[in-house]
């Protein structure tokens, strides 16, 4: 049962840091790409800071839902309660 607790401990860590990973380079692929479009058409720019902070919510949005499932597996575990069903104990 420890094999089992402690390989979903590193299963939520490196779910939550990859996905930490992703959204971190997202968002400053992002702002990059937004401040070179605001630089050639400062017309555009707040019509374009709208779409960037939408698109921005979303990618936070897939970290929380990361953050979530991580959570549920590191404190409400259902493979513990498979694993103390298949052994009896």
């Amino acid at each position: 049962m420890e094999t089992v607790i402690g390989l979903t401990a590193i299963a939520v860590a490196i779910m939550i840091g990859l996905g930490a990973l992703g959204v971190a380079l997202g968002m400053g692929l992002l702002g990059g790409r937004f401040l070179e479009s605001a630089a050639r058409q400062p017309e555009l720019a707040p019509m374009l800071q709208v779409k960037m902070f939408l698109v921005v919510a979303l990618l936070d949005a897939v970290a929380m839902i990361g953050v979530g499932v991580g959570l549920f597996f590191a404190f409400a575990n259902p493979f513990v309660a498979q694993l103390q069903n298949a052994t009896g104990g």
